[in-house]
């Protein structure tokens, strides 16, 4: 057995059997990772109130070679999560955020980024800023880190500048200028406002962006448009979000 030990950040945290738990993380050195925690369901178990999802945690597992699970022997939270565990919305908000981690993070490969943005975006959002913000900046940069949508610097199909406004391809697969677009069939139009959030992001971290965040029309756009760059990439919606807007529009009505 090989021991390891780092800073992670919890995904999931799911029953198995009477008394254990089974515990997704990640962690800049090795990825996603998934982890049994023996007796965590019990009472006086020492891993008690220590597996919160969306928690900073330093975790030691012990990997055994051809086991898909590790065995988890400690953890010790490092930043809890309370803002955010405080209303129904922000519980359902941190469940997505984390279930699209899970989707794009690679099992025992390094991702550096992928935590970095994950770790800035639970900051943010514990610190209180605006949850359309950081959601939107999270959902675009995702797909950045994972090579599906470019930053909107040139037309990939003529070369120029993307300038007052732009056009997503119907495969999702990136921005066209207008005059492109005219000959693509499917493409659908973004304006230029959300145009200049995808540049925003690629030069200002979250709270930057909080400072002087963009109009609730264009993340509504960017919200959308990442929306639909995710379905064509995954062939399906994130479970947590269709749980999230039905809730949320049960509560509504």
């Amino acid at each position: 057995m090989k021991f390891h030990q780092a800073e992670a950040l919890i995904l999931e945290v799911s029953d198995l059997q009477e008394a254990d738990r089974i515990v997704v993380f990640l962690t800049r050195e090795e990825g996603k990772r998934r982890g049994v925690a023996r007796g965590a369901k019990r009472r006086f178990s020492r891993f008690a109130g220590e597996l919160q999802p969306l928690a900073k945690a330093r975790i030691g597992w012990m990997e055994k070679e051809g086991r898909d699970l590790v065995r988890i022997g400690s953890v010790e939270l490092v930043r809890p999560v309370k803002l955010l565990q405080l209303d129904l919305e922000g519980i359902l908000l941190g469940a997505t955020i984390a279930e699209q981690v899970a989707l794009f993070a690679q099992e025992g490969e390094p991702a550096e980024v992928i935590y970095r943005l994950l770790d800035a975006t639970v900051e943010a959002l514990e610190a209180g800023r605006d949850r359309n913000l950081v959601a939107r900046y999270f959902e675009s940069w995702l797909l950045r880190t994972a090579g599906i949508f470019p930053p909107p610097d040139a037309c990939p199909q003529c070369g120029r500048e993307l300038e007052g406004g732009a056009s997503i391809l119907a495969s999702g697969e990136g921005l066209i200028c207008r005059d492109c677009a005219r000959s693509a069939h499917g493409a659908e139009a973004v304006s230029a406002g959300a145009v200049d959030f995808w540049r925003r992001i690629g030069r200002e971290n979250i709270e930057r962006m909080a400072d002087t965040p963009p109009k609730p029309a264009v993340l509504a756009e960017v919200a959308t448009a990442v929306g639909r760059i995710r379905r064509h990439f995954l062939q399906h919606e994130v479970r947590s979000l269709m749980v999230m807007e039905r809730t949320l529009a049960a509560l509504d009505s």
